[in-house]
């Protein structure tokens, strides 16, 4: 029975149909994008973390770092019956300002020195033997045996065999503020790409989304490629606050191309998203991903340069420690922000990203699961 009002199609008429929307390949790709960025807004802990963060601790290092006059040495001289005469050469050198000597007991300066308040004890012995308590281990403390030693040693007569001279370098591009800052810039691409993407999508497998994704016809490598994508369009911003800030508050000198230095970000960006891919296709908790992260920054935060130069580590290991992404994406950006050096010539650092990244994409794509 037909209802009131409703018509049939005349003899040799064709029923009309609503078109499909015309979707092109990337569509889907770029609506997952936006929604990554989007999610933003309703986690405000990662935009501290990504954004505010790396800011705070640069600041923090800058200024502990800054130029600032020469530490004041302090050292205990052991009371006794030649204490005086030590006493005596310190003020007569021309270190006696950099100098301050404390007039102890041995059980007190031992006791000082033991708990960091002294970084050097001297002593006085028969025969004008001058004998020096210190700790190899702890820099100030070599520093004041070796400045100490000078002072009375030239105070008593010592003449230098070669005529010395000396400068002071505070220049931008040859202190550590500077070389703190592209340490600091692929520290925060590495965090945030691991970080960002590990949580999101075990985030997104303990609320049963990626089981509601996997329903549609969109395509496995269409979804990870744009949370990846998602890293590389947030790193634009990260390296820009980062660089800016060591400009305008520390006055580092930017030698290299902006663009240059965008570009090697953004392999590093990837790299570091297809290596954050890899630790989160299997993991069902928010304490495995967490884990998992952790286990495979560590070793970066400490080898790959961040604070401190890599080559103070033994020379057997350095052929490892240049694998390392952080250590070729900390290389390539130091030698385009410090020298100057152009893209083409970074090759293979960033042929190191590539790999490390395209191999990590390619497990992750084959191991990742919905459930």
């Amino acid at each position: 029975m037909m209802n009131i009002g409703q018509t049939t199609p005349q003899m040799g008429e064709i029923p009309t149909r609503l078109a499909p929307p015309a979707n092109g390949r990337w569509t889907g790709f770029t609506h997952l994008v936006m929604a990554r960025l989007k999610e933003l807004k309703r986690e405000p802990e990662v935009i501290f973390w990504v954004f505010v963060f790396p800011l705070l601790l640069a600041l923090g290092l800058g200024i502990a770092f800054r130029k600032k006059p020469a530490d004041v040495i302090s050292i205990a001289i052991v009371n006794g019956p030649r204490a005086q005469q030590a006493l005596d050469l310190l003020q007569r050198s021309a270190q006696k300002s950099a100098i301050h000597p404390n007039l102890l007991s041995q059980a007190q300066a031992a006791r000082g020195f033991r708990l960091g308040k002294y970084d050097l004890v001297v002593e006085v012995r028969d025969g004008n033997t001058i004998h020096y308590l210190f700790d190899p281990s702890r820099p100030e403390s070599l520093l004041a045996k070796a400045q100490v030693d000078d002072a009375l040693q030239t105070a008593a007569g010592r003449q230098n065999p070669l005529p010395t001279s000396t400068a002071i370098s505070s220049e931008p591009g040859s202190r550590y503020i500077d070389f703190l800052i592209p340490g600091l810039i692929g520290m925060n691409v590495m965090n945030a790409a691991m970080w960002g993407i590990g949580f999101a999508i075990v985030e997104m497998r303990q609320r049963k989304l990626l089981k509601r994704l996997v329903a549609t016809p969109m395509r496995r490598s269409d979804f990870l490629a744009a949370l990846a994508s998602s890293r590389l369009l947030l790193m634009i911003t990260e390296v820009a606050l980062l660089l800016g800030f060591g400009v305008l508050v520390f006055h580092m000198r930017v030698v290299g191309s902006l663009l240059t230095i965008l570009l090697i970000g953004a392999v590093g960006a990837l790299g570091f998203a297809g290596i954050g891919l890899l630790t989160a296709s299997r993991a069902q908790k928010i304490e495995s991903v967490s884990g998992l992260i952790n286990v495979v920054m560590m070793p970066m935060w400490i080898f790959s340069g961040v604070f401190f130069s890599y080559e103070r580590f033994p020379t057997v290991i350095q052929p490892l420690i240049k694998i390392l992404p952080l250590t070729a994406l900390n290389d390539a950006l130091r030698a385009s922000i410090l020298e100057g050096s152009p893209f083409a010539a970074q090759t293979g650092r960033l042929l190191v990203l590539v790999i490390w990244g395209g191999v990590s994409f390619g497990f992750a794509l084959k191991w990742f699961r919905w459930t």
